[in-house]
């Protein structure tokens, strides 16, 4: 029986941006329509204003519901109707609301199981903001919307690295009073069936970077390490789950350690972001994990400063859509087994209960010998 294409709905992003010039020169490529049935949540009018101003030729079919999207097509599913205008380069309220109309749209379809995955274009995150939209990115965003009491985390990803975050979009000042002993439990718990479920890693190893410079030098640059993260990394084992550090970051990614490890959990956004893109800038993929809907998204902003241009590389975007399909089957596999136990092997002579009885049967009492 031929396997049914992965619904991929894409959202387009900001509009002012390079979003739009991503989608369509990844889909200039007819093949990506024999791996999945794309959905772009956007405006036909917008798109077709990038597409004239690019010189580009992606053509695609207008839908107004998801429903209405057919394989072997481009399906671009109108979210509004109102016109919108097009500053390219420009950041602008106008352009971050045509972004969250789109986003909005794809949240209420997916609560309605009409798509499979999730692939989001950037977004300003100043612009973006709106009595529906007040969170620091997308991540937060979506854990509200879909997350179900859910805790989501953010993987910065590519062919030979991971990287999770304990905190996200803060600001420095408050970086230190969040990273706890809790919260670092539960990242990379997260972390750790994120790696089993998502990648199909059996033994996951995660190595856990420091706060401070060299790790604090026993307490000299800061106390977090010995108070706060070994104590964590120590709990974690208890509960079988290999975490490994705390790691200096920047020993650890200048020596290439990172290669020994199936993940690497970063303290706060930058210490994990900066060497990431430094090492995977035209490849690396953001993931959204912990959560039911599989969102990825490519590792780049909005760059006004060449959106219009036709320079901006698709790579990322691409890779983001291939991740997302491979996340899907490989939790598609993981699951699958577990939907459908083994049956009981047998039960007491009128036990109607659900307690499977592996042990071999105790002598009767010392009164009935």
């Amino acid at each position: 029986m031929e396997e049914k294409l992965i619904r991929v709905a894409i959202t387009q992003g900001d509009t002012n941006g390079v979003g739009y010039e991503v989608i369509l020169k990844t889909f200039a490529d007819l093949g990506m329509l024999e791996l999945c049935t794309p959905i772009i949540y956007g405006s036909p009018k917008i798109a077709a204003y990038h597409r004239k101003a690019l010189n580009l030729e992606t053509n695609f079919s207008i839908i107004n519901n998801a429903e209405e999207a057919r394989p072997g097509r481009v399906n671009l599913l109108t979210c509004f109707d109102n016109e919108v205008k097009v500053e390219l380069g420009q950041p602008s309220i106008e352009a971050g609301q045509a972004a969250f109309k789109a986003l909005d749209r794809a949240m209420t379809d997916y609560r309605a199981g009409l798509f499979d995955v999730l692939v989001t274009a950037p977004i300003n995150k100043a612009t973006i903001q709106n009595a529906g939209f007040h969170f620091p990115g997308h991540t937060e965003y979506i854990e509200a919307s879909v997350g179900e009491g859910q805790k989501a985390l953010m993987i910065l990803m590519n062919d030979i690295l991971r990287v999770a975050l304990v905190t996200t979009h803060l600001p420095i000042k408050d970086i230190s009073k969040a990273i706890t002993k809790e919260a670092i439990i539960e990242k990379a718990t997260i972390f750790h069936q994120s790696l089993k479920r998502d990648f199909r890693i059996s033994n996951p190893r995660i190595a856990v970077l420091s706060l401070n410079p060299h790790a604090g030098d026993n307490g000299l640059l800061g106390s977090e390490e010995k108070d706060v993260i070994i104590p964590a990394i120590e709990e974690l084992e208890k509960h079988g789950i290999q975490a490994f550090g705390p790691y200096p970051a920047d020993g650890f990614f200048g020596s290439n350690t990172y290669y020994h490890f199936d993940g690497v959990l970063a303290m706060y956004h930058d210490q994990g972001l900066a060497p990431f893109k430094t090492i995977a800038l035209e490849n690396g993929v953001n993931f959204t994990a912990g959560l039911s809907i599989i969102r990825t998204s490519p590792d780049h902003g909005t760059a006004y400063d060449i959106a219009g241009q036709g320079i901006a590389d698709e790579n990322s975007f691409r890779q983001a859509i291939y991740s997302a399909i491979d996340i899907f089957r490989n939790r598609n596999n993981y699951d699958e087994p577990l939907q459908n136990p083994l049956p009981k092997l047998f039960h007491e002579k009128r036990d109607d209960s659900e307690k499977v009885r592996f042990a071999i049967p105790k002598a009767k009492e010392a009164t009935e010998s």
